[in-house]
């Protein structure tokens, strides 16, 4: 089921495309005039880096767009093959119909290898003038300097709190659905200017009920509620070291919470914390100290109650 109305609700025009005014505003240049320099979309994942390059695509070639564009992923194959086979293989060839060009789409490109991206370097040199390369990725930085110089950079942000609402109060028109006040926060909560995520947390609760309230999506989303993380901190923070724990696994079984959704959202939950500045800067230092042995395998529950008994030690000095 997942990803399904993230396709039935993709936007087909660019004027559909939500939150990026200026960055559409450009694009639909390049329609105009039919020329499209090399581009790099740069930004966080759900932000229609995707999606702008397909619109783009449709809006220049029409009904021939799927012949004169391919997308590839390269985290999938991450070599310098990718670029010698499939990438070379259809910048060779001539566009089809009226087109000028054909588009080359390398979905999270800056997962490419130093060797992939020398050689793409050279590709993109030698077919300039029957292929464009449109590169998106998550850090820029990650891309060689040859390639990055040869691009013109669109820099995708968050998508914004009114820009998410607006779209879910027209997927929910469609699906006839009710979002409560509280489910709209919620969605604006979890998915953090992920719109892609956004529409997942919808979908996923429209599953279970037309009805979507605040409580459903908490359940349905494996995201604990703000209110309740902030009561394990304090808990621990207080001094109550065995009560927080007990706190953590109501979390950890209620909401089917992994160890490191657990500190992503005590993270969170730490600035909003009546206490110093300097004890802010010492939870968070603590957090991440715990989330890199996550990382690397550690025992979830072993850490997590590590944490919270070093959160009771810095409580101590509060006291």
């Amino acid at each position: 089921m997942e990803d399904i109305w993230i396709e039935k609700y993709r936007p087909k025009t660019l004027d559909e495309v939500a939150g990026h005014d200026k960055i559409i505003e450009r694009l639909k240049a390049y329609v105009k005039t039919k020329n499209v320099p090399h581009l790099m979309f740069a930004g966080p994942a759900g932000t229609g880096k995707t999606t702008s390059a397909l619109v783009l695509a449709k809006e220049l070639f029409g009904e021939n767009w799927q012949r004169n564009f391919i997308e590839l992923n390269a985290s999938d194959e991450r070599g310098i093959g990718i670029v010698r086979g499939k990438i070379k293989n259809f910048a060779r060839t001539a566009p089809l119909g009226k087109a000028q060009f054909k588009i080359i789409f390398l979905d999270e490109a800056d997962a490419l290898t130093s060797d992939a991206q020398s050689a793409l370097r050279r590709t993109i040199e030698k077919y300039t003038r029957i292929c464009r390369f449109i590169l998106s990725v998550n850090f820029s930085s990650k891309i060689i300097e040859p390639i990055q110089s040869r691009c013109t950079v669109f820099r995708f942000s968050p998508i914004k709190e009114d820009s998410i609402k607006k779209y879910m109060k027209k997927i929910a028109s469609a699906e006839n659905l009710e979002i409560t006040p509280d489910g709209f926060e919620t969605i604006v909560f979890i998915s953090r200017g992920d719109l892609r995520k956004a529409i997942n947390i919808l979908q996923t609760g429209a599953s279970v009920n037309k009805k979507i309230t605040a409580e459903l999506l908490y359940e349905t989303s494996a995201t604990a509620k703000p209110e309740d993380v902030k009561t394990l901190i304090n808990t621990a923070l207080g001094g109550n070291f065995m009560a927080a724990r007990n706190q953590l696994y109501d979390l950890l079984i209620k909401y089917g919470l992994s160890g490191e959704d657990v500190i992503k959202q005590i993270h969170q939950s730490i600035f909003d914390l009546a206490i110093p500045d300097e004890s802010k800067v010492r939870l968070i230092e603590k957090a991440g100290e715990i989330e890199f042995r996550l990382i690397e395998g550690s025992n979830a529950h072993i850490q997590l109650e590590a944490l919270l008994a070093q959160f009771s030690q810095e409580g101590g000095k509060l006291r």
